[in-house]
Formats: structure tokens, C-alpha cells, sequence
């Protein structure tokens, strides 16, 4: 039983963040959700909460413990057989594997199957489960569909649904997700914005070159950072990215791999492990994200806490001072003209440049998201401070 007036036991939902939690260098996947989710942890961690976090089997012990956090495996990452796997190993492997954390919150973020399971889990055993959306389809019911788009997608989208509608919090990353949510599930959601340690940056480079970083996936639309490259060939661009996991990912790197290889003004870096991205925002002077549609980029936080400007057609909606903090472009004819404006004027630039930092600095500084998690995992455990009791796991 947790004692009264003590902080909560909270674990993290995160099948794939092993490799982040971890810095697993040879692994080649990084999505945002774990990024965030993996930074959260550690830093609750560090100030005395007891923290936890189910992954995958990647090979690591189970338990072990990172940074504090205690790691608890699920199941592999591609063993069953079809269609049977769906149930066991994974649906039975997440349960079991949710029961031996007993946990008083459960934190799961990002749209799918596991968000029914979590909910569920946490509403036949008494405890808590906070949900957080990871990309604007999560709450916009009406294009949902499009985040399951694959096999057995609507079983998924339902099990979705199922564990949305138990969760005792819902968290979203920006305002439009904030308003998707009481518009279409007439809830109230916890705005509570993406941080990032910015300590140790490196400023915006006046000299530097237009970055691209993201994975090569089809909806990130990197073939339109090329064609905007070889529109303004009197600059110098980079482009950062490993291989996507969909069908076709590996192809489809590889041709943009080659058509990178005939524009003399773009560096392709191709894949840098998470541990070394860091790095690359070293020498720029703008940002480029291509995206057709994003929760919150963990890329705008780590060029706005350097001061580097972002364009995008995605609008994250940050503003300072009643001034969008985002470049926002509708198209390419218009992110190339928005590109050359912010490299060729000075003036133009620093001012982006400085709001981007600005924002960054009231609303993404780690502290303060911390702080704003730390109230509402404190308001979600005070109701039943007495009642959570590892014996509850028997119960059901």
C-alpha cells in the first residue's frame, strides 16, 4: 500500500521505447512519442517518484533498471503466429506484464490498440491510466481512421475508442488537440506541451545550411525537401533520416538516397542514431519540417531552443506575444519563397529567431512540463491515496 502523502507509482506504457530509454545506438527506430516519453520518465524519476516502463523484449534483462526507471518486458517484438499473436503473445503479454508493474498510474501515449488494453486493465483493477495524444489524428475522430490504416485496423480503432473513453485523463500536446477533444469526445483535455532539455545547445549558425531531419516515411513527404533544394541551389541544405518500418520504407529510402545523390547543394546524412541527432542542429540556420500532418515535432524544440526559425505546413498553433511562432507555408511555391526570405534577410531571421527561443523557453523548458505532469499525476492519486494496494491485482 502506498503510504499516505507519498508521491505515485507511475509507469509508463511504451512498448517501443527501449532503444531510447536505453540509447541503443544501433537500433534505427526514434518516433517522438518514445523520445518524450523515455525524457518524462527519467527526469520523474530523479525527483523520487517511482517510475516504471514496459517495453518490448529487445534482448534486455527483465526486470532492469535505467536511470531509475524500472523496465518490465512485454513480449517480443515479432513473435506469434498471425493473427493468433495479436492475442497471445501480445494482448496477454501486455496484461501480464501490466499486472506485475501494479502501478498507481498508467501512462500511455499515442494511438492504438494498446490504449483499450490500458484502460481496461486500469478500470477492472482500480487504478488510474492518463492517456496522451501523439499526433493531431488522435483526437480528431473524423480522421482517426488514417493513423490505422493497415491490417485489422478497425479492430484497433475500436479497442482505441474503448480505452479513450476509460481513461481517467487525457492529455494533449496542443491547443487544436485540446479543442478536437471536446469537440468530438466532449471531454476536457490537460494542455500539457512537449519538453525538451535544451541546456547544452549550440546557438543558430547565421552561416548555416536548411535542415531537414525526420524518418523517410511517405507522409513526411521528403521528396518535397528535395525539390525545394534544388529550387534554391545558391543554398546549402542537409537532410537527416533513417528507413521507415512501412511497407515499401526500404525503397523508398533508397530512392531518395539517390536522388539526393544529383543535387550538389544537399548533404544526405542519411541515419543517425538518436544518441548523435543532437549533433546535426550544429551549423544551421533554419529548419524545414515537410510533414502533412504531426502531433508535436521533438525537431521544432530542438532547433527553437537554439533560437533556429522553423517553417512548416503544419501549424502547432505556439504563439508569444500574439506572434505565431511557426513560419507556416500552405505549399512548396510558398515554403520556398518563406526559406529564402529567412536566409537572405538578417533582420527577418533573428526576429523568427528569437520568438522561437522565446517560446521555447516559456512553455518547453522540461521544468515546467514536469511541473505540470507532477499536478495532474498528484490530482489523479490524491482521491484514492489509501486505496491502491499491491493485493489489488488479485482481485480480477
Amino acid at each position: 500500500m502506498r503510504a499516505p502523502g507519498t508521491r505515485p507509482h507511475v509507469c509508463f506504457v511504451a512498448p517501443t521505447a527501449w532503444p531510447i530509454l536505453s540509447g541503443d545506438s544501433a537500433n534505427d527506430f526514434a518516433g517522438g512519442a518514445e523520445v518524450q516519453q523515455s525524457l518524462l520518465a527519467k527526469r520523474l524519476a530523479r525527483r523520487g517518484y517511482r517510475v516504471s516502463m514496459i517495453c518490448m523484449d529487445y534482448g534486455q534483462p527483465d526486470p532492469v533498471t535505467v536511470d531509475g526507471v524500472t523496465v518490465t518486458t512485454c513480449h517480443d517484438q515479432g513473435g506469434g503466429i498471425p493473427v493468433i499473436r495479436f492475442f497471445h503473445p501480445r494482448l496477454t503479454g501486455l496484461w501480464s506484464a501490466l499486472r506485475r508493474a501494479n502501478a498507481d498510474i498508467y501512462y500511455q501515449r499515442a494511438a492504438g490498440a494498446a490504449t483499450g488494453v490500458v484502460g481496461l486493465f486500469a478500470r477492472c483493477y482500480g487504478r488510474r491510466f492518463v492517456y496522451a495524444a501523439a499526433h493531431d489524428l488522435d483526437l480528431a475522430r473524423d480522421e482517426t481512421w488514417k493513423a490505422f490504416r493497415r491490417r485489422a485496423g478497425w479492430r484497433d480503432r475500436q479497442l482505441y475508442y474503448l480505452g479513450l473513453s476509460l481513461a481517467d485523463a487525457i492529455v494533449a500536446q496542443t491547443p487544436r488537440q485540446e479543442r478536437d477533444c471536446l469537440r468530438w469526445y466532449k471531454r476536457d483535455a490537460r494542455l500539457i506541451r512537449s519538453g525538451y532539455d535544451g541546456a547544452e545547445t549550440t546557438p543558430a549558425d547565421p552561416e548555416g545550411v536548411v535542415l531537414w531531419v525526420s524518418m523517410m516515411r511517405s507522409w513526411k513527404r521528403p521528396e518535397m525537401f528535395l525539390e525545394l533544394a534544388r529550387r534554391l541551389p545558391h543554398r546549402r541544405f542537409r537532410m537527416v533520416g533513417g528507413r521507415s518500418s512501412e511497407h515499401g520504407g526500404a525503397e523508398a529510402f533508397e530512392r531518395i538516397e539517390a536522388a539526393a545523390a544529383h543535387i550538389p547543394n544537399l548533404e544526405f546524412v542519411g541515419f543517425v542514431p538518436h544518441p548523435e541527432i543532437e549533433a546535426q542542429f550544429a551549423g544551421v540556420r533554419l529548419f524545414v519540417n515537410t510533414s502533412e500532418g504531426e502531433g508535436f515535432p521533438n525537431t521544432f524544440l530542438q532547433a527553437w531552443s537554439r533560437g533556429i526559425p522553423a517553417v512548416s505546413v503544419v501549424d502547432t498553433g505556439s504563439v508569444v506575444d500574439r506572434r505565431p511562432v511557426v513560419n507556416v507555408v500552405s505549399d512548396l511555391d510558398e515554403m520556398t519563397a518563406r526559406v529564402e526570405t529567412l536566409m537572405s534577410d538578417d533582420v527577418c531571421w533573428r526576429r523568427s529567431g528569437l520568438t522561437s527561443r522565446m517560446c521555447f523557453e516559456q512553455f518547453h523548458s522540461i521544468d515546467s512540463v514536469l511541473s505540470s505532469y507532477e499536478r495532474l499525476f498528484d490530482d489523479l492519486a490524491s482521491p484514492f491515496s489509501n486505496a491502491v494496494a499491491p493485493a489489488a491485482a488479485e482481485r480480477c
